[in-house]
């Protein structure tokens, strides 16, 4: 009878929780509550009163020592587990590492929008306009850029057709079916419009970029034939620009005949591999420049190759020049060979060597990959400079014993000892003068033998973006992470209604609630067996 009566009160208990659980779910979905909930409500709250007082008032049960300490323990276990994955989920959520299954990897940002986001310090409001409910990778996102911002990133989504004051101060009503961002930080202000297609990653970095960091000028020298950045074939280089651009870099040509001077705004001279020689007014001009404290990238391009029946003529001399002239006053000298490399170059042209043999400066090499170059000439340095000057190369051949400059222009590839330049044979020097006047800033130059290595048809290629764009930004003064990283989400969408999305909430809830239940259940009738025996 004893037995009976223990398990009439579990019984009670557990439909106390049952009754309570199902009235607290129905109001939760339905948003309001009927005489059912009420009368579940009230059947919930009996049960379990008459379930304690029955066993308050209950004189045959007795705890021993022994007892309480079981429950003590269990009640310990309880507490430490509750502690345990609170502090997990704390220490999970402070780290910076995922593990992101999805396919697209839509939950983790890129290295590259991490670390432009810690290194911010400004403060910078997101502000989601999307009409009815949000989607979860929207969330999602914002949630991971709140997280790694150290508090500088703040979001918010808001549905324009419900918050209409809210919504009016950015301006424009939007329609039922467009969605958009607004970012803005300080005075600066930008929108993104995602009505057509998901808001992806690198929208929203390079957005923030825009609105965060100073705008730089950069000129691209024309009018000897270089490489245009207006140009979208496989030589232009408007892939290049449109990068610079997404780094808040713009761009223009610059016709130094006709200009007659570097203007004021050039943050960068761009030189991208002259076809013809520079006339003496032209190169007196950069030069002015450059000893004023104006920065510049020389992008120098191949000397012109032949066969041993084929002598090589006056014109094809003299193309694609040295440039020497100016840069010989820095320092250097382009000479006029060809750089192979037998061991590592890309597919069978041994004159395009591939490299990862950086110097390393944290600005322009760091966490780069291998990087190739077309027929590069090598870089000597000269005795004969400026004790102001500073000098390193930053790209070499990979290889050492199996790399050199080539100087026989009959692609009869031989390493001849004293005349060839040995391995590892630099191919990019970076060159540097601080001035002593206040008024004047430092002179930075790099200097690559190659322009290829950024056009249209090889910028995506291995790391060859990654240097360019980090080159640039190094001579514009701003050392920062380059964003490129271009990583499309497909999302998969399932719309619910908000009724629909209670009921997923209240289910999610419900399943452990039962669980929990259900051990107390079997608790608690094992220990009321335990003190019959």
């Amino acid at each position: 009878m004893k037995l009976s009566h223990n398990n009439t009160r579990a019984l009670l208990f557990v439909l106390g929780i049952i009754c309570l659980t199902w009235s607290s779910v129905s109001w939760y979905v339905e948003q309001s509550i009927d005489s059912i909930s009420i009368a579940l409500l009230a059947l919930g709250i009996s049960s379990l009163l008459i379930c304690v007082m029955t066993q308050y008032f209950s004189s045959q049960r007795r705890f021993h020592f022994s007892q309480w300490r079981k429950r003590g323990i269990t009640t310990i276990v309880i507490l430490m587990a509750f502690i345990f994955t609170v502090g997990v989920n704390v220490f999970a959520y402070s780290l910076e590492y995922r593990w992101d299954l999805t396919l697209d990897k839509q939950h983790t940002l890129t290295k590259s929008t991490i670390d432009f986001v810690k290194g911010t310090n400004k403060s910078i409001e997101l502000t989601a306009l999307y009409v009815g409910l949000p989607p979860k990778y929207l969330e999602d996102l914002f949630n991971e850029y709140e997280r790694v911002s150290n508090g500088n990133i703040t979001t918010t989504i808001i549905d324009p057709l419900i918050e209409i004051g809210q919504a009016a101060q950015f301006g424009n009503v939007i329609s039922s079916n467009e969605k958009k961002l607004v970012i803005q930080s300080g005075s600066e202000k930008k929108e993104i419009d995602f009505s057509e297609s998901s808001l992806t990653e690198e929208q929203l970095t390079n957005a923030l970029i825009r609105v965060t960091r100073p705008q730089r000028q950069v000129y691209f020298l024309t009018g000897h034939g270089e490489l245009s950045f207006e140009n979208e074939d496989n030589q232009g280089l408007a892939h290049f620009s449109k990068l610079l651009e997404a780094n808040n870099i713009s761009s223009k040509n610059l016709m130094l005949g006709i200009e007659n001077q570097v203007p004021d705004d050039c943050d960068v001279l761009i030189i991208a591999g002259p076809r013809t020689d520079l006339t003496e007014k032209e190169q007196r001009l950069i030069g002015d420049y450059l000893n004023q404290g104006g920065d510049a990238l020389f992008l120098i391009e191949n000397v012109v190759v032949t066969t041993p029946d084929q002598p090589i003529t006056a014109e094809q001399e003299g193309k694609n020049p040295s440039l020497n002239s100016i840069l010989n006053q820095w320092g250097v000298n382009v000479e006029n060979d060809i750089v192979v490399d037998l061991s590592s170059h890309i597919g069978g042209d041994v004159g395009s060597p591939a490299t990862r043999n950086y110097i390393n400066h944290k600005a322009i090499t760091a966490g780069l990959d291998y990087s190739f170059y077309v027929r590069p000439r090598s870089i000597s340095v000269l005795a004969e400079r400026r004790s102001t000057i500073r000098l390193a190369p930053i790209v070499l051949t990979q290889s050492k014993e199996k790399s050199w400059g080539e100087t026989n222009r009959t692609l009869a590839i031989h390493f001849d000892e004293g005349i060839d330049t040995p391995g590892p044979v630099a191919i990019s020097y970076v060159i540097w003068e601080e001035k002593e006047e206040d008024e004047i800033s430092d002179t930075r130059i790099i200097v690559f033998t190659d322009a290829d290595f950024i056009s249209n048809v090889y910028l995506d290629r291995y790391s060859n973006a990654s240097m360019g764009l980090n080159v640039v930004n190094w001579l514009s003064e701003l050392d920062y992470t380059v964003f490129l990283d271009q990583k499309e989400v497909s999302v998969e969408r399932l719309d619910l209604t908000s009724k629909q999305r209670r009921m997923i909430t209240a289910l999610l809830f419900f399943m452990p609630l039962l669980i929990a239940v259900g051990g107390i259940f079997v608790w608690m009738i094992r220990g009321f067996r335990s003190t019959v025996s």
